[in-house]
């Protein structure tokens, strides 16, 4: 099954008013690359720029991105080609360097109910319907209105508490404060065209399609992307504090196509009106297609940005941060009553027209390309390229 039906799905609809910017790897230099999309090329900005964050952190991105001196530049459609067919040549890898990769979570107040969900199966999944028949009934259509961290969601906590429905999900997704976790370590995502790794032993796992912000040292949000923050669902229904294990494995996490920089034409705003869908499609003919819209998220962007970074904690390289799922797939695939789970095989693909599409395969994180290229190969590949 391929990919995609057309490798020039992979950009927005309107990329010829878009700055887009992001990294590849070069198999020349057997090294990444920081790149810019310029009409039909993909220019190299590495003399200016050795890593994205040095494009991210400088005073004008969008000036640098459309008028830096290329060192080099291939044809973007072979790179597209490469990226997504396994093609020979430099392919998209995802667009991050040394940020801090964070995530946002509980923030759709649907994917909040799986989570409650999760935690009252204890991870078994053949449990999954009859609880969430109890909880949306008994909470369901009472949270969507709900401003998190007010007055009223105080008094729905005391309710909830009272009929002993409270739980840990429920509080960050109502209480005054997010979830925000380390979603993975420096250059661990895998871009577009990659496998995305499910790790082995997890039966109850799914895609999470999000919008992630690149976020400067200074606070200040400068770009977005398309993200899949992949959650085992039995593991972390186990019990949140496996949330590690259940979120950050080989391969299970990725971004891409390309950063989108704010510019004239494209904002915060435009984030916020995002309208987000969800493809899966499996070997057994399977299909899932879904939408999500960013209006529907209940903690604005900058709300989630200010909680990960201020006076409480910093980023001297900045951060990517994922911002919530309202997707948690729940139809059934095979045996009735135990909900959606991924097959080896199956291709996911997340799309809005303003960001392209990411798209990955789904293989056992076990059976994924190592990670081996981090912080001290990154470094050394500079220095030996003559770019620090």
């Amino acid at each position: 099954m391929k990919l995609l039906d057309d490798v020039r799905e992979v950009l927005p609809t309107d990329r010829d008013a878009a700055t887009l910017v992001g990294r590849v790897h070069d198999p020349q230099e057997a090294g990444p690359s920081v790149v810019a999309v310029r009409g039909d090329e993909l220019v190299d900005l590495s003399d200016t720029v050795p890593t994205l964050t040095d494009l991210l952190e400088h005073r004008d991105p969008v000036g640098l991105a459309r008028g830096a001196a290329p060192r080099k530049s291939w044809p973007l459609a072979s790179v597209l080609d490469a990226t997504v067919d396994g093609g020979p040549g430099p392919r998209l890898l995802a667009p991050a360097d040394l940020q801090v990769l964070k995530a946002a979570g509980v923030t759709f107040v649907k994917s909040m109910l799986e989570r409650v969900i999760e935690e009252r199966a204890a991870g078994d999944v053949t449990r999954s319907a009859e609880i969430r028949e109890q909880v949306e009934s008994a909470i369901g259509g009472t949270l969507a209105a709900i401003r998190p961290g007010s007055e009223e969601a105080r008094a729905v906590k005391e309710v909830l508490v009272r009929d002993g429905l409270w739980s840990q999900y429920l509080e960050v997704g109502l209480g005054p404060d997010p979830e925000i976790f380390t979603k993975a370590p420096l250059l661990a995502a895998v871009g577009a065209g990659a496998e995305i790794g499910i790790a082995e032993g997890s039966d109850w796992n799914n895609p999470e399609p999000e919008v992630a912000l690149a976020i400067r040292s200074d606070g200040r949000i400068v770009a977005a992307t398309l993200g899949n923050d992949v959650n085992l669902r039995d593991v972390e229904g186990r019990s949140a504090l496996l949330l590690p294990k259940a979120k950050d494995n080989n391969a299970s996490a990725s971004l891409g196509p390309f950063l989108r920089l704010f510019d004239d034409g494209f904002g915060l705003d435009d984030v916020r009106n995002l309208d987000v869908r969800l493809e899966v499609r499996g070997e057994d003919g399977f299909v899932l297609d879904g939408h999500s819209s960013m209006r529907e998220i209940s903690r604005d962007p900058e709300e989630l940005a200010a909680s990960a970074l201020g006076p409480h904690h910093q980023y001297p390289d900045g951060l990517i941060l994922y911002t919530g799922t309202l997707f948690a797939p729940t139809e059934d695939r095979g045996a009735p009553g135990k909900g959606f789970t991924h097959q080896v095989g199956d291709v996911v693909r997340i799309s809005t027209p303003k960001l392209g599409t990411l798209a990955n395969r789904v293989n056992r994180s076990e059976r994924c390309p190592q990670w081996t290229f981090g912080v001290r190969s990154l470094l050394a590949n500079l220095v030996h390229r003559g770019l620090l």
